[in-house]
């Protein structure tokens, strides 16, 4: 048996965020995190997340691999409506992965404890701190055949199976529109050039739900799908899937029989990723949505569902020294122009005929300050990163970088995710972020991002809005 140097986290790490978009129209407090911060939460774990996910392939017949990290955030932020707001979050976290016969069989369980405090009068919900957890953040078990097969009688298998049954999160296509923790089951079967996959699944109920207006704050949404993947292609990845949304919340956590909340939806999506030339790497895809939602002032009938949305990413990556990459990127999302107050939730939303405003599960980097969702609205980014030190061996491993992104509403008349933006005009402004991750050691690392977002003819209050995040990382 062997054991694998645990790969834990020691973060501390030191925020402050200027005038940030956040999602309330009204100056009163809000009773609900809003979506911009929620969204720069996403944001730091998926860098995290990039690290954690990464385990070397298991070779032998019981490998057993385990660790923990602890992290601390500090937020500081001026939203326009409190002059500040100052949150810390202190989280710990504890993993272990068991593996049998060279990885045909795995268990991976992730608990999570959460301690979130704010300055007196700076909570959304009135409460200033708040223990969360312990809670089961990840835990699954997957079967592989191949690997079976392989480990116990040497040989590969052309085709395969694999299974996941537990929590976890599922991406689908480039994540587009699902990208999304689950309590599930997925199916994998891989004959010759094609994949498929199956899925049926459950939102854990601590879990945000995305209609911020409904109360009660967890997520209870059925998921049902199938995606098709070609791997006949060497330097294409073409996808088709196609998903099934179920909302199974209801009512029963809500006062105003007057209004329903339900929203369902289905998805159709199609793209690829891939490389294009040397060292050009693309993705996309293409999402039309369905459904059924529940408008504003709706208790009687629903309104259809007809929303699109639309991503593509180049990225170059020369081969030539410092590592230099190079990143364009547009992302659209269909917007409804009578949904007045919220592109997402019931109580503000559609309000007459068909409700055209995309809204997904997925996730995109739209940027550190304003965040928005991707609903409603153009978005363009451009980004380019380096490593100018290589030949310094302390500041070999530091990278610097930038993204611009520029924000148009899709129907000047509708809703963004930052109620803020009450002026009847498309552009919302545009966003410079930069950023520098530096690889101290092989156990210690720092970064720093700092981000300004010009708010645009959509907003009466113009001021320019900060974001400044710093954080050290020590792995054990």
């Amino acid at each position: 048996m062997r054991t694998q140097r645990p790969l834990g986290f020691l973060v501390w790490t030191l925020v402050s965020l200027g005038p940030t978009s956040l999602l309330w129209a009204q100056p009163a407090r809000p009773a609900r995190d809003p979506d911009a911060f929620l969204k720069q939460q996403r944001a730091l774990e998926e860098r995290v997340r990039e690290e954690l996910d990464t385990t070397a392939p298991m070779t032998r017949e019981v490998e057993f691999d385990y660790g923990g990290w602890l992290s601390h955030y500090t937020f500081l932020w001026d939203d326009g409506v409190n002059s500040s707001r100052t949150y810390r979050q202190t989280d710990l976290r504890v993993w272990g992965r068991l593996g049998l016969e060279g990885g045909a069989h795995q268990a991976y369980a992730r608990g999570y404890l959460s301690y979130q405090d704010w300055n007196s009068g700076d909570s959304y919900s009135g409460r200033d701190n708040d223990w969360v957890g312990m809670n089961l953040e990840r835990g699954y078990y997957e079967f592989d055949l191949r690997n079976l097969v392989q480990f116990r009688e040497r040989r590969y298998l052309d085709h395969n199976l694999h299974l996941k049954i537990g929590r976890d999160l599922v991406e689908w296509g480039t994540g587009y529109a699902l990208s999304i923790l689950l309590d599930h089951v997925a199916i994998t079967g891989e004959y010759g050039d094609f994949e498929l996959t199956g899925l049926i699944g459950k939102t854990p109920g601590s879990l945000n739900d995305i209609d911020r207006t409904r109360a009660g704050n967890g997520s209870s949404r059925n998921f049902t799908g199938f995606q098709l993947r070609y791997l006949g292609f060497e330097n294409h990845k073409p996808f088709f899937y196609a998903v099934w949304q179920r909302d199974q919340k209801g009512t029963r956590y809500v006062p105003n029989w007057f209004q329903r909340f339900e929203y369902d939806s289905e998805y159709f999506g199609f793209g690829s990723r891939g490389q294009l030339v040397r060292d050009l790497l693309y993705s996309t895809e293409w999402v039309i949505q369905r459904g059924e939602s529940y408008g504003d002032r709706r208790f009687l009938h629903t309104d259809d569902i007809y929303a699109w949305g639309f991503d593509l990413r180049l990225e170059y990556l020369p081969r030539i020294r410092t590592s230099p990459r190079f990143l364009l990127e547009y992302m659209f999302a269909s917007g409804d122009p009578d949904r007045f107050a919220s592109p997402t939730d019931a109580i503000g939303g559609n309000t007459e005929g068909r409700d055209n405003s995309f809204v997904g599960f997925g996730y995109r980097d739209t940027g550190l300050n304003f965040a928005p969702r991707l609903s409603n609205i153009h978005v363009w980014r451009a980004g380019a990163s380096f490593y100018p030190f290589e030949e310094i061996e302390l500041l070999r491993k530091m990278e610097l970088g930038t993204n611009w992104f520029l924000y148009h509403k899709h129907h000047r008349d509708g809703a963004v995710s930052d109620p803020t933006s009450d002026q009847t005009s498309g552009y919302l402004g545009w966003e410079m972020d930069y950023y520098s991750n530096w690889r101290i050691t092989s156990d210690l690392s720092f970064t720093i991002q700092y981000g300004l977002f010009f708010p645009g003819d959509a907003f009466s209050d113009r001021t320019t809005r900060t974001y400044l995040l710093t954080g050290l990382t020590w792995s054990f």
